[in-house]
């Protein structure tokens, strides 16, 4: 069985999106500074440092199944109708979505909470790990004891202000680590575990 990982880019003052869901432009300029391309259904392509490359190679290589929320699910427009992984993404929602299927080869949406969000994730995903899309996935999951990794691309960028990685948090949480330590150009990547 997989783990159960979330992964979020960050900047300085600990912020994944600036106010009002801006600050994208600065905190992904990352994903276009290299040479290295990552084959993804999404256009600009990715284009990274070989260090970057290596560590989405690893990642993305392992990785079964993706959970995200509805709000990004939307404010993505369910991109094109394939996530930039290129694996199936389970959408935890209220409502199902009246223009998408319940369930494709693409997408999955779950109404029954984060548990049953994860369980079929991690049905999808086999014997590959779960990524969770950091923000409010992430602190549920966190919440509800079923993350075993984070990951955070820290970017050398200060928004002010906006969302947190774990927004909402209201129970302090240990991690151990960093467990890898990876310097790319405008972002080093850092890995921790969750202690349990």
């Amino acid at each position: 069985m997989g783990k159960v990982s979330a992964g979020a880019t960050m900047s300085l003052d600990g912020y994944i999106a600036g106010p009002n869901e801006t600050g994208f432009d600065l905190l992904f300029q990352w994903y276009s500074n290299g040479d290295i391309e990552i084959p993804s259904p999404i256009d600009p392509p990715i284009r990274v440092t070989e260090a970057s490359a290596a560590v989405i190679r690893k990642e993305w290589g392992e990785t079964g199944a993706l959970l995200v929320g509805r709000h990004l699910f939307d404010m993505m427009n369910g991109w094109g109708g394939r996530h930039p992984m290129n694996v199936t993404t389970v959408v935890l929602t209220h409502h199902l979505p009246d223009d998408w299927p319940a369930e494709d080869e693409n997408f999955v949406f779950v109404t029954e909470g984060i548990e049953a969000a994860i369980a079929k994730a991690k049905e999808l995903a086999g014997d590959r790990n779960v990524a969770v899309n950091g923000g409010e996935m992430a602190r549920q999951c966190l919440e509800a004891g079923l993350l075993d990794e984070i990951g955070v691309d820290l970017v050398p960028v200060v928004l002010g202000a906006g969302k947190h990685l774990f927004e909402g948090l209201t129970t302090p949480v240990q991690f151990v680590g960093p467990t890898s330590v990876v310097e790319g150009q405008a972002v080093t990547h850092l890995r921790y575990r969750v202690l349990h």
